[in-house]
């Protein structure tokens, strides 16, 4: 049995499977309450299923990018149970799980969330020959700039994540074509997809170490900016 931790964004996500298929799952949202919320919720999951901290196997985990200190109670409570417990841990991005949900698509696919300060997040993945793989690594930009990028590269591409009608209207203008993704449900992140690719890494023997693995943050957070006359 694993168990799977998401707080990466306002929708947070655990999971039980075995063996990557989803065995129960809560998703629910969270808006800057995860530290609160997330010990209860495993709790309360766990004993729904019948399922004791003994029979766990492996922790799988949402390592962003995504808000700072939601993605930090995920990420150290899976790091803290795989350390207590003596269990494998794998860690899995935000942006290749919004699109793995769409691995089946026959092209380029472009996760997207918001990040802020008018920027968005955005990777790009692709299913082949050789397997899934990522493409273009997780990155920020405005909007225009993946406009830009779309125009390039992306005329094919499946955009999916937190689309909203605005940006999938802009989508639509700039590439001169329909956008498929768009829509509220669509955009709910649910940890049995992490689950599903994390088994798969485990199998393959791809584990992270609970003493290193860290969140990703695509932008420097603010608590740890400099102040005053310090670089920026």
């Amino acid at each position: 049995m694993e168990l799977t931790i998401d707080t990466a964004s306002e929708m947070a996500s655990v999971g039980l499977s075995q063996e990557g298929a989803l065995v129960a799952e809560l998703t629910w949202r969270c808006p800057r309450n995860h530290s609160a919320e997330l010990l209860p919720t495993l709790q309360y999951l766990m004993q729904r299923a019948g399922v004791d901290k003994s029979d766990l196997q492996a922790i799988f985990v949402c390592t962003g990018p995504g808000g700072y200190t939601g993605l930090r109670v995920g990420v150290s409570t899976a790091k803290g149970l795989a350390f207590a417990l003596g269990l494998p841990l794998v860690g899995v991005g935000r942006l290749e799980v919004d699109a793995y949900q769409h691995a089946d698509y026959p092209g380029p696919i472009c996760p997207i969330h918001r990040a802020g300060r008018g920027e968005l997040a955005w990777a790009v993945y692709a299913r082949d020959a050789s397997g899934w793989r990522e493409v273009l690594p997780p990155r920020l930009s405005s909007l225009d700039g993946l406009l830009a990028a779309g125009r390039r590269r992306l005329k094919s591409a499946l955009f999916c994540g937190e689309i909203s009608e605005e940006l999938a209207e802009r989508l639509r203008e700039a590439l001169g074509r329909q956008v498929a993704g768009a829509g509220a449900a669509l955009s709910v992140r649910r940890a049995g997809f992490i689950a599903e690719l994390a088994w798969r890494r485990l199998v393959a023997g791809q584990t992270d170490d609970a003493a290193s693995l860290k969140p990703i943050y695509l932008r420097e957070a603010v608590v740890a900016q400099p102040r005053g006359g310090g670089r920026k």
